[in-house]
């Protein structure tokens, strides 16, 4: 088990984070928050793929607006995102949402900040501070690196919010460059005991992105900072979900169902592993990954060299010779079945508790 950073605890919703509290899986819409009817399809779908904190863009008064109609048809809490104009900060808490992000450097001036906070603390919710390297001000000295940069910023803001009386703060310090968002939170992770929002912006496709987030926000996360997330992809949202889940299983911070372990294949495999893997990801991510309520490992491997000694370390797995595999529970051989098989005998021993 991974030691936590100490951290104040903030409720967002009906999600508490920080503290001994489950590192929270984020994501964002990508539609136009005032088409209400598409907006709420999407976070119903990110729902259904585990996400548990959804944020969205609030560009102008009907997306604000919406929100209170998005807010009554769904369970999951809502983020505010505003940039540029604080009055749409006041309208989207008055819509109801759980939380909102402000962003350091577009909305900053003291008096503009008393209207918001005097209405945060109305509602009784948290701000998050989202500091991006994209937007952060200039610094006065120009021998601050980016990190300094960014939590020189995000710190600035706290004080400010701290000077009107408001600590309910979770803050983010984003930027595109791996190194640079690592050596910010690490700093900024040393200096305050605000829970800390972790991602890396602006992270390009798919494929490069899950790369980028993995690096950074593993090397946090196993340091025990961090205490939300959210991946940056150029991809559908559900997408974002699947990546954080994935790198929180990798660090056993947490489980989301079973865990499928398979072998990159070679010329020795003789039958067609990749085809059986995916089936089988597809039939548990079809079932909600409910099949099973404990954690569980499952190995799928296609050769004898290294093929039993996995699947006798997960709690179930087959290790696959000429066309045929032998079948493991809890470390012991039981029999051996066809590769036609292997997925659906898998499925009945995970549906009955093995």
């Amino acid at each position: 088990m991974l030691a936590r950073r100490k951290t104040i605890t903030v409720k967002i919703g009906n999600i508490l984070i920080g503290g001994d509290h489950p590192v929270a899986i984020q994501s964002m819409t990508k539609t136009k928050t005032s088409d209400i009817e598409e907006t709420i399809r999407q976070i119903e779908e990110l729902e259904g793929a585990g996400c548990e904190i959804v944020r969205l863009a609030v560009k102008n008064s009907l997306d604000a607006s919406a929100l209170s109609k998005i807010k009554k048809a769904v369970k999951i809490p809502l983020v505010g995102d505003i940039h540029f104009n604080w009055r749409l900060a006041i309208q989207a808490i008055d819509s109801g949402v759980d939380k909102i992000r402000l962003n350091p450097g577009n909305i900053y001036k003291k008096e503009e900040l008393k209207g918001i906070v005097s209405a945060l603390k109305n509602a009784k919710i948290p701000l998050r501070v989202g500091v991006n390297s994209g937007s952060v001000k200039e610094s006065n000295s120009k021998r601050l690196t980016m990190p300094d940069r960014l939590v020189a910023s995000a710190l600035d803001y706290v004080k400010t919010l701290e000077s009107l009386k408001f600590y309910d703060i979770v803050i983010s310090l984003k930027a595109s460059n791996v190194l640079d968002t690592v050596e910010a939170y690490e700093k900024i992770a040393k200096l305050c005991d605000y829970p800390l929002h972790l991602g890396v912006t602006a992270t390009g496709l798919p494929y490069a992105g899950a790369i980028k987030s993995s690096i950074a926000l593993g090397s946090l996360l196993m340091n025990g900072i961090g205490d939300t997330l959210r991946i940056s992809l150029t991809d559908k949202p559900q997408q974002e979900v699947a990546v954080a889940k994935i790198i929180l299983e990798s660090l056993s911070i947490r489980r989301f169902g079973p865990q499928i372990i398979s072998c990159p294949t070679c010329g020795r495999c003789e039958v067609d592993l990749e085809k059986i893997a995916r089936d089988l990801e597809l039939r548990i991510s079809a079932s909600g990954r409910k099949l099973y309520s404990k954690p569980l490992k499952i190995a799928i491997m296609g050769c004898v060299v290294n093929g039993p000694g996995e699947a006798k370390e997960a709690d179930i797995g087959v290790a696959f010779g000429k066309k045929e595999g032998l079948l493991f529970k809890k470390g012991k051989p039981v029999r051996k079945i066809s590769s036609g098989e292997c997925v659906d005998t898998l499925i009945k021993e995970i549906s009955k508790g093995l």
